[in-house]
């Protein structure tokens, strides 16, 4: 946003606010939520300041990685799609994320829009048909979009990078491009076959888009990284797809699909045009060339290609207004580390919600966040202390201190008229409306949280000095005490007003106990005199560090390795890793336990004893696209030399085991009582390394 628009902060505007589309292909996790949080806390702050504001979004619903997981799952796309929206909206709803309207890139109104768009950018000449060079999986019979080819960086050489674009440097190529290529379908090595495909000629919008970029829309990082891009040269971008896939067909084409970041970016205008056909809103009164309404994108810092550059050429040239601006934040880390399924902190919403208040995460989230594309880490220690020590020692506690004496000693009723000193100690925090909204308005939240908190010890530093309960034992003292309580009540009311965007769910408890309408921004300048209020029930309570473990226990729980366990033996008879050994007692499971053991064909390519081990022998397994270290338990069975070049069955997603020896990274399959009478698991002829075990 403009200075020139932060200075007419309080002249009504037209806002649409849209957040990246989660892709419907997995669940919701705290590292989504960052950008939801962040994004619904300006939606609801512009909501506060009187402006119309709509906050849209929807599932990214399109792709191969969809139609393999429903056919996975013996289901169609579109039951799949449908069920991950009511997952996707239900934690959405449980962390308070207000959206006026959730859509899904699968509908009408998508279709008819990727249409159009795709219809102009053709007729003005900037679509090309170029015969190309693509991989192909020889064992699915499919050409592999971009993020089912994994393999090494050609820019900087990292390994295990999609064919897109590279998580560590952040270089887009093509997926020929890559080092050593795998099909993440089969595991297949891909092989290279021709076929034609649509391209949107992005050079045709250099121009353009120099001077977009640089206009104030991005964040200065953003700005000078994507100029190191137009260095190397704009490409055409590969916005066709070929059957089977699950999408749109493109226009006037047989068997080309519309690839699904072509019309996921256009689903920010779907979701707003199917809201605009229930609540009456004119969809080109935000979208045409001439509009005066802002539209702000909020995304990961990961997206920035498609977003900032991609999207406004694609506009631009079908003849729509692009976006007053794009937001990127950074990634979330937990305890200043990578967030882990091992120590259980790659965590789940729904399992946040089964344990937590989500409002002790969107304050910590807002602490934390400001308008650079920083990443944050969510120490949990600290979590624990801020939440505590901010919303409930400081803010919360002002409102049950007061509250009390407000009901037992004047019916509920506040002060009618205060002292020249109490009504100087009020202004002094309404006065700071002002500089704290345009902390919001800017997005640096984290500078908000430290000024709201600021004016807390403020607040807090009247009560101590006034000491209403020291008041309340003294005769003729009823007027102070009355006045007291009633100017903490009302100081209250400013913090929660300050902190309504973050913390909506508390705030609307703190409505209801303060009897008011709603919440405007504007409010705070005439304090609550001679109003009545209602008894105080509490609106938060402290978090324990117990808690914080529980749910991490069961983050391992939900997200441990992915095979069943056995029961527990006895010390003697602990297995080794790697090994399995006959046991009549193993633990009952279910068929969806074993459906989602990824049992795969291996290779021993080499097998030696583990001189410091007596059973172990250390296995080298070929499973097609990789090779994998094992440490199996069947020395006492084999010679490591009969062993090499034989084909047997592991386990290839079982987590990794750091041994004294080296990392074991899967198991092999053996049947027998054990010993000498142990028989490695191994597959009729015609077999091949790195396939499905059904």
């Amino acid at each position: 946003m403009s200075e020139n628009q932060l200075s007419h902060a309080q002249t009504p505007r037209k806002i649409l606010i849209t957040s990246a589309l989660p892709y419907a292909n997995g669940p919701i996790h705290l590292g989504h939520l960052v950008e939801y949080i962040q994004t619904d806390i300006w939606a609801r702050f512009q909501k506060m300041r009187g402006h119309h504001c709509t906050y849209v979004c929807a599932d990214d619903a399109h792709g191969t990685p969809i139609m393999l997981r429903a056919q996975a799952e013996g289901i169609t796309p579109e039951q799949l799609i449908e069920k991950s929206s009511q997952e996707h909206q239900a934690d959405f709803a449980g962390f308070n994320i207000g959206f006026d309207h959730y859509h899904s890139t699968n509908s009408p109104e998508n279709e008819e829009l990727a249409g159009y768009i795709y219809t102009q950018l053709k007729d003005k000449g900037h679509i090309s048909r170029k015969t190309i060079t693509q991989f192909y999986d020889p064992e699915k019979s499919m050409f592999l979009p971009d993020r089912f080819i994994k393999g090494t960086c050609p820019k900087c050489k990292a390994e295990d990078q999609y064919g897109d674009n590279c998580e560590v440097c952040g270089a887009t190529y093509s997926p020929t491009e890559l080092l050593n290529p795998k099909s993440a379908v089969s595991g297949a090595t891909p092989i290279e076959k021709e076929t034609d495909h649509l391209f949107f000629e992005l050079s045709h919008f250099e121009d353009m888009l120099k001077e977009w970029t640089h206009k104030g829309h991005l964040q200065t990082q953003i700005s000078n990284k994507l100029d190191e891009w137009f260095e190397s040269g704009l490409r055409g971008w590969d916005i066709s797809r070929d059957a089977p896939y699950f999408g749109f067909q493109i226009p006037g084409e047989t068997d080309k699909y519309f690839y699904v970041w072509l019309d996921a970016p256009v689903g920010y205008m779907a979701s707003f045009k199917a809201y605009c056909a229930k609540s009456g809103l004119n969809f080109d009164d935000y979208w045409a060339k001439d509009s005066d309404a802002e539209v702000y994108h909020f995304i990961g810092k990961d997206i920035i290609y498609f977003h900032a550059l991609f999207w406004p050429a694609m506009l631009s040239g079908a003849g729509f207004r692009t976006p007053d601006a794009i937001y990127a934040h950074g990634f979330l880390t937990v305890d200043g580390q990578k967030m882990s399924k091992s120590r259980g902190t790659f965590i789940m919403a729904r399992t946040y919600l089964d344990h937590l208040n989500p409002e002790y995460l969107r304050y910590y989230f807002a602490a934390k966040l400001n308008s650079r594309i920083d990443d944050i880490d969510l120490n949990l220690e600290d979590f624990v202390q801020r939440v505590n020590s901010d919303l409930v020692g400081k803010v919360v506690n002002i409102a049950s201190r007061c509250a009390g004496f407000v009901m037992k000693k004047f019916d509920g009723q506040l002060a009618s008229e205060w002292s020249a000193s109490a009504q100087a100690v009020y202004q002094g925090l309404a006065n700071e409306a002002e500089m704290i909204a345009e902390l919001y308005e800017k997005r640096e939240y984290g500078q908000a949280m430290r000024e709201i908190m600021a004016l807390a010890d403020r607040a807090n530093e009247y009560i101590a000095e006034t000491a209403p309960w020291v008041l309340a034992k003294e005769e003729g003292k009823e007027k102070e005490l009355h006045e007291s309580v009633s100017v903490g009540i009302n100081l209250f009311r400013v913090l929660i007003t300050y902190l309504a965007p973050v913390i909506p769910a508390t705030a609307e408890k703190a409505r209801d106990f303060l009897k008011l309408d709603g919440w405007n921004w504007s409010d705070v300048q005439q304090p609550l005199m001679g109003h009545t209020i209602n008894p105080f029930n509490a609106l938060l309570t402290r978090l324990e560090m117990d808690q914080v473990n529980k749910m991490l226990d069961a983050s391992k729980q939900t997200l441990q390795a992915t095979a069943p366990k056995a029961a527990e033996k006895p010390a003697e008879k602990t297995q080794q890793a790697g090994s399995v050994s006959y046991d009549p007692l193993m633990e009952e499971i279910e068929i969806s336990d074993f459906g989602k053991i990824d049992l795969r064909i291996a290779k021993i390519v080499n097998a030696e004893a583990v001189p410091e081990a007596d059973k172990l022998l250390k296995l080298t397994l070929d499973i097609g696209f990789e090779q994998r270290q094992v440490f199996a338990g069947i020395k006492s069975a084999y010679e490591p030399e009969q062993l090499i070049g034989k084909l047997t069955v592991m386990v290839a997603n079982l987590k990794p085991r750091k041994m004294r020896f080296g990392m074991s990274e899967g198991m092999v399959l053996a049947a027998g009582p054990g010993g000498k009478d142990l028989y490695v698991l191994s597959p009729d002829e015609g077999a091949q390394p790195g396939m499905r075990v059904k």
